[in-house]
């Protein structure tokens, strides 16, 4: 079979899906924006989007879907080229979030729709009104925000012969009339990479000191550090935390962009924002905050985690939590919607209210306290990783099934 991936940061949640189908002998593009290392087999094709101007107010709503209508014209052409060169894919399989998928199906109409339903905004258990500190006094404005914001997934979902999406969470946050068109599988977790390491060791250069499993490291990771994944809740958890465990530090992974959600207000960084609010609280020699780091080093910083923290609003589940699992770190997790689907009170890991740094504090604090009475809990995140997101056992095959129809 012939088939076309579409994903402006290709590979993206195709990674290990894209390879695997070249190896069971089947011709794979993929067609993106931004370049990216080639995956073996897979040909790579370029498109080059050229945004509308933004008025002088700034980029609206609508502005935002202009720029979403130009990706899938500048797609629309880049697929037509594909076609002249004689490729016409028997499966297109696009990420829609962007735009490219947009016009996908007028260019090849005989083809077999899939969209990587990845979120739809505006869910009733969603994003949109979930943090009551952020989110705008004018719900009104919100909803119609939204609307617009989902204006090109719905295109695509029309469009399209199917959906998948990763977790079951994700799924329902779509329309009725397509949420039974979608599947749910996880891009697949890598369990044999992402696997306990009691001989781990982690340097942190400008506190000249090395971490290694058995200290008491708390491990905090987001891509940025921003409301959405409950970088406020724990900053303002600190000042507690700290003051009932003298000896443990913190490790903070992250960036200082946004990814999710509005800016900071002023020109500043809510990194710089919340750790400004509890700086007079909290000893800064025991906290430290690393950037962006190699996945590799990651890996092992999470290796050595007495607790890992991740908080997260009703949105996309990121993918650390389960690499944090399948390692075999103890999860004291928000207890939302994204985490119940996969950590379970008390059996694989600890929920706390997302609102309540205190609890988070409090529970932070035990946990660290009787870690040798909590390995259950590490041994249960793992098996549960294993038996629910193992990728060659489990995600792998059938992301293949879903792909061949």
């Amino acid at each position: 079979m012939k088939i076309l991936f579409v994903h402006q940061n290709f590979p993206g949640q195709f990674k290990h899906l894209a390879p695997r189908l070249v190896q069971l002998g089947h011709e794979v593009v993929a067609l993106g924006v931004n370049k990216s290392p080639p995956l073996a087999g897979v040909r790579h094709v370029y498109h080059s989007p050229i945004p509308p101007a933004v008025g002088a107010d700034g980029r609206t709503a609508l502005d935002d879907y202009a720029a979403k209508l130009a990706r899938g014209e500048s797609a629309a052409k880049a697929m037509r080229d594909l076609a002249r060169g004689g490729f016409q894919p028997d499966v297109v399989f696009a990420h829609p979030g962007w735009g490219e998928a947009i016009f996908a199906r007028d260019v090849f109409p005989s083809a077999r729709h899939l969209v990587y339903a990845e979120y739809y905004y505006g869910g009733p258990t969603g994003d949109a009104v979930f943090d009551p500190e952020f989110a705008a006094a004018d719900e009104e404005a919100t909803r119609m925000r939204t609307r617009l914001k989902n204006i090109h997934l719905l295109q695509a979902m029309e469009a399209s012969d199917g959906g998948l999406s990763p977790t079951r969470f994700q799924r329902d946050q779509h329309p009725d009339w397509f949420r039974e068109r979608i599947s749910v599988i996880h891009d697949g977790i890598d369990t044999d990479r992402f696997r306990p390491n009691p001989a781990a060791v982690v340097g942190l250069r400008s506190a000249r000191v090395q971490l290694r499993a058995g200290d008491e490291v708390v491990t905090f990771v987001a891509r940025e550090l921003e409301p959405y994944r409950g970088y406020h809740t724990f900053m303002r958890s600190l000042p507690s935390l700290l003051a009932l465990r003298p000896k443990a530090r913190v490790v903070i992974v992250g960036g200082e962009g946004v990814s999710y959600g509005a800016a900071a207000p002023s020109g500043k960084t809510w990194k710089q924002i919340f750790l400004d609010e509890v700086r007079g609280e909290i000893d800064p020699t025991r906290v430290h905050f690393v950037g962006r780091i190699p996945h590799e080093v990651l890996t092992q910083l999470m290796q050595v985690s007495a607790v890992h923290v991740y908080l997260t609003y009703p949105f996309v589940l990121s993918w650390s939590l389960l690499e944090a699992m399948s390692i075999g770190c103890l999860v004291v997790g928000s207890r939302t919607a994204p985490l119940e689907e996969v950590i379970e009170h008390g059996r694989n890991g600890l929920l706390v209210d997302f609102f309540d740094p205190k609890a988070l504090a409090d529970t932070v604090a035990d946990t660290l306290g009787h870690r040798g009475g909590l390995q259950h809990l590490r041994a249960s995140a793992r098996e549960s990783v294993v038996a629910g997101f193992d990728l060659r056992g489990k995600c792998l095959p059938g992301l293949v099934d879903f792909v061949m129809g």
